[in-house]
């Protein structure tokens, strides 16, 4: 299966053709589950997604698709999919987090969460707080877990709502958008592996741009100190 899942990701755009030549118009509903699930359950962080919707976009512009029923559909499983995981972590979130969880319960989430995956998603929603909601949207994991580590935070959801819709607009938009004006050209179809590798770093750039910036006003933050003079001794020294 491991074999079969790395030949479909090395080969998105034939997997794609091959199953709207099978099964046609299903091909909205198996992109819908797919951008849904991985966006909606953190059991599923695995699943493709700026690869996908590049690919989609390139297939959009070869006729493959409808490019705007397919966007708005996507948008909608993005947004869909960041809701429910916000509820589920809302839900269940505090006794993932509570520390005095019993041995047996703490080993089945670990299992069923992935525990190190959440406490990095953790740790980057302290850090960047709403914003992260958004800027996660182009992180691969981190975008499964945040609505989750958002919903056990039990962040107000209006204003999660809002972060979700912005970011799955940008995320959707620019992703299938790039896909659209690039994806059928000579050079990426016959580099695809190399340009899907080029998509991911691309996608974590808005975090390091977000990380400088911190930076930089920490440094600003900081008072300026300066020395006393000692007693006694003569200030024009």
């Amino acid at each position: 299966m491991l074999e079969q899942a790395l030949a479909i990701f090395r080969d998105l755009p034939g997997f794609l053709d091959g199953f709207i030549a099978d099964y046609g118009a299903w091909v909205y509903a198996l992109l819908f589950a797919i951008i849904f699930a991985e966006t909606g359950l953190v059991v599923a962080p695995f699943l493709p997604g700026d690869s996908l919707l590049f690919t989609v976009g390139a297939l959009a512009a070869r006729g493959s698709m409808n490019i705007w029923l397919i966007s708005f559909l996507l948008l909608i499983a993005a947004v869909l999919g960041d809701a429910v995981n916000y509820h589920i972590g809302r839900f269940i979130g505090p006794r993932v987090f509570r520390k005095e969880a019993s041995a047996v319960k703490a080993t089945l989430l670990e299992r069923l969460l992935n525990r190190k995956h959440l406490d990095r998603a953790h740790a980057f929603f302290e850090k960047y707080g709403g914003k992260a909601v958004i800027l996660a949207r182009f992180v691969p994991i981190v975008r499964t877990f945040i609505p989750f580590v958002a919903g056990a935070g039990a962040m107000n959801y209006p204003k999660f709502f809002l972060y979700n819709v912005t970011g799955a607009i940008a995320w959707v938009g620019i992703c299938v958008g790039a896909g659209w004006i690039f994806g059928n050209n000579a050079w990426v179809q016959e580099h695809f592996e190399a340009v899907i590798l080029m998509i991911i770093v691309i996608s974590v750039i808005p975090i390091g741009v977000e990380f400088i910036l911190a930076k930089v006003r920490s440094k600003k933050a900081v008072p300026s100190t300066s020395v006393d003079a000692a007693p006694g001794s003569d200030a024009s020294h």
